[in-house]
């Protein structure tokens, strides 16, 4: 169970955590809407994420927290963080200096691309 946080009790209450106690943050670039990565946060890196201005997240690898860009310098400023309407996902909205993810790429996306299959004919 994780510690209580300081996380304002009107947002906590909507929020739909996983299992683990997570919402899913979809990170985009401010100036381009460019999807950058998608990370993990419990109500404690919402709480740190809304009053620095810093975007912080849950690795579950890790089992810890983490500044974007602590280590790497590929910082993530906060603009905006919303809800979605069933409170299970973030929107954070950020300016990025330098690459997002950390294998050096612009976003996690980049280069990743999967086949489709043709489309079906429409009468």
């Amino acid at each position: 169970m994780a510690p209580p946080s300081a996380l304002d009790p009107a947002i906590a209450a909507r929020l739909k955590r996983d299992s683990a106690g997570l919402v899913a943050a979809v990170v985009r670039e401010h100036r381009t809407g460019e999807v950058l990565m998608l990370a993990w946060m419990d109500d404690e890196a919402l709480h740190r994420t809304l009053t620095t201005g810093d975007a912080t997240y849950w690795s579950r690898s890790r089992g810890e927290y983490w500044v974007k860009g602590a280590t790497s310098g590929n910082t993530q400023k906060v603009v905006s963080v919303a809800l979605d309407c069933d409170g299970d996902a973030l929107l954070v909205t950020v300016e990025q200096t330098g690459p997002a993810c950390h294998t050096g790429t612009p976003t996690c996306f980049t280069g990743r691309e999967l086949p489709l299959a043709a489309p079906p004919e429409r009468p």
